[in-house]
């Protein structure tokens, strides 16, 4: 991911943000979560139109300063955790 300005160079070099990367990239390896590549139209970036689950998120934490990469990582693991069926009841 290259960063396109020097607020997300900030963040994403930031003690902060590499803790959260290190955070993103735990739940991508993890099957337990959907982080599944979105698609993406800068083919200049994204040759394949595709990106990966932890740029997309570091992209928009770095956009976004008031967001709080803490809660913002914890709403993410809770949106796209794989639920497990529930059983049924009788």
């Amino acid at each position: 991911m290259i960063p396109a300005n020097k607020r997300e160079a900030d963040f994403i070099h930031s003690e902060e943000g590499i803790e959260v990367r290190a955070q993103l990239e735990r739940m991508a390896s993890d099957a337990s979560y959907n982080t599944s590549p979105s698609y993406n139209s800068n083919t200049e970036v994204y040759t394949d139109n595709l990106i990966s689950f932890v740029d997309k998120h570091m992209v928009y934490l770095s956009k976004h300063p008031q967001v709080n990469p803490g809660l913002y990582v914890s709403n993410l693991r809770l949106k796209t955790r794989h639920l497990r069926p529930m059983a049924r009841h009788k």
